[in-house]
């Protein structure tokens, strides 16, 4: 099969995923939160970010090579963290951790992963990251840096716009819980979807495996419900001043959009901001996210490291967050509906869209360099 002519875009990956999982695991991973206006205000915002095209500019063959934050990487973008990737296909961490390590760029783990720092991190190798939601108990937050450490991971990825639950009803619509309850439904949609069965079979029910190590036996509630209770530390100003104390690494803080609070991040000590609005999974009146990253870079200044994600899901978007002051652009969803519908072929194919996708509108806007990418801007953002 020719990948390219079948699946030519992320919404064509996307549409194979949904047809190959359960319900339940696409929702999971498809939905935002409310009636998702967000996650419209995002696209529509993207969408919106215009660029005047060029003439007679020669041979266009830009040179991706990225670095950033003191590595070098072969292309802007990388993968984000995502809870449970396992849910929307078994073994998807050590698909994007190997794909990434293979291609050089950076692979984020999240500290709701369904497998461990220490079984993913030799396969990233120098690409990892590792995403934080931080733990109230400071021995465990400890002991799970010292982990990320230990199994290579070379920087820390502090999540904050998640201060607490959204209620992402199509996830409630889509009777997701986690572990899933044994319903007909359930047993429909697992018998339905025999491929994604079979494999979580063999490598076992997806679970935060992480948190749960933490987890006491003896305690009543639920091995779920203790460990989610373990990763929900409401960090504040003070967490922030202990971790980066704590982590002898570079420190990026995830989840930012005002830029006032961009501005004391950087007197804190981060390395690196994170603009970022969850992917329109947390709060649905915010502001779009693209909009925001200018005023970001204005507060920062032209020299600090900046990442951006929200809604990206083409090349095209990929240059548009570069043109507007991001240095890096990561992406979350996307990989995953790659690994969902293509599995272990997904990842290549996707950096492949992607690749491809940036080339060839930066041929048809004349910018040999991503530097070049801010002078062909039209007014609107």
């Amino acid at each position: 099969m020719d990948l390219d002519l079948s699946y030519p875009a992320v919404s064509d990956l996307r549409r194979k995923a949904r047809r190959r999982i359960p319900h339940f695991a696409f929702e999971y991973l498809d939905s935002s939160t409310g009636a998702e206006l967000q996650f419209a205000r995002n696209r529509d915002a993207l969408d919106a970010v215009h660029f005047m095209p060029d003439i007679l500019r020669g041979t266009i063959d830009p040179d991706f090579t990225t670095t950033f934050m003191g590595q070098d990487f072969s292309r802007p973008f990388g993968i984000a963290p995502v809870g449970m990737s396992g849910l929307m296909w078994p073994g998807a961490e050590r698909m994007l951790a190997s794909h990434a390590f293979e291609q050089r760029i950076p692979y984020s783990i999240s500290t709701v992963a369904t497998r461990l720092p220490e079984e993913i991190g030799p396969v990233a190798g120098d690409m990892g990251w590792f995403q934080l939601y931080c733990p109230a108990d400071p021995e465990i937050r400890r002991d799970m840096l010292k982990r990320a450490k230990t199994s290579g991971f070379t920087k820390l990825i502090l999540t904050v716009d998640v201060p607490d639950d959204s209620r992402r009803e199509r996830q409630r619509r889509a009777k997701l819980t986690l572990p899933p309850k044994i319903t007909p439904r359930v047993v429909w949609e697992v018998l339905t979807h025999p491929e994604w069965s079979l494999r979580t079979l063999a490598l076992g029910a997806p679970r935060i495996v992480l948190p749960e190590s933490y987890v006491d036996n003896t305690d009543p509630r639920s091995s779920l419900a203790h460990a989610g209770h373990i990763i929900r530390g409401e960090p504040d100003w003070d967490t922030l001043k202990t971790l980066r104390e704590e982590w002898q690494g570079d420190l990026i803080v995830k989840g930012v959009m005002c830029p006032d609070a961009a501005k004391r991040l950087v007197s804190e000590g981060v390395d690196c901001i994170w603009v970022s609005n969850h992917s329109a999974r947390q709060f649905e009146p915010g502001p779009a996210c693209i909009t925001q990253l200018p005023k970001v870079r204005a507060a920062v200044g032209p020299d600090y490291p900046l990442i951006f994600d929200s809604g990206v899901a083409s090349g095209m978007d990929i240059l548009r967050a570069l043109a507007l002051g991001a240095d890096f652009v990561m992406l979350g969803r996307a990989w995953h509906y790659a690994v969902a519908a293509l599995g272990e072929k997904g990842p290549a194919h996707l950096t492949h869209i992607l690749t491809d996708d940036m080339r060839l509108n930066m041929a048809q806007m004349g910018t040999h360099t991503l530097a070049d990418l801010p002078g062909r801007l039209l007014e609107g953002v």
